[in-house]
């Protein structure tokens, strides 16, 4: 699936807020913590656990980063117990103060058969969460 939403902001500014471990908590509601495991920080090949509390309940993720190629795009894919999934981050410069994000997301292994009956019954559900993140993110850039 894709989400997108346009950030009245220049595409460098954007890049500099969306690059910045620091603003995590500040549109992702839940974020708990990153801690780097390998690699060169936020470098293609880098690893990072990624620590959230949803629904009361911890969640961690652990991303690679696969593509850094600013100011047009980052990726990465997002491995937990449950799940992973692929993530690629494009950043379209639609005007002197106006960037649009595309986020599309691949889930490519789900595990377990809870997380299945939810993906089945309610597939709307990842992209919902998706797009809340991206219209905070917005939110906050704007108000930076």
């Amino acid at each position: 699936f894709k989400c997108q939403v346009d950030i009245d902001l220049p595409r460098e500014k954007v890049i500099e807020l969306f690059d910045s471990v620091d603003n995590l908590k500040h549109w992702q509601d839940g974020f708990i913590s990153f801690e780097h495991l390998t690699g060169e920080p936020g470098e293609v090949g880098s690893t990072a656990r990624m620590m959230y509390e949803m629904n009361g309940r911890p969640m961690e993720l652990i991303e690679t980063v696969t593509v850094k190629n600013f100011p047009d795009e980052f990726s990465g894919t997002y491995v937990h117990k449950h799940m992973t999934n692929s993530m690629v981050n494009k950043f379209e410069w639609l005007a002197s103060d106006k960037t649009r994000w595309t986020a599309e997301i691949e889930y490519t292994q789900l595990n377990g058969f809870m997380i299945k009956m939810m993906a089945f019954l309610m597939p709307g559900m990842f992209k919902k969460q998706t797009q809340k993140w991206l219209n905070q993110f917005k939110a906050f850039a704007e108000g930076n």
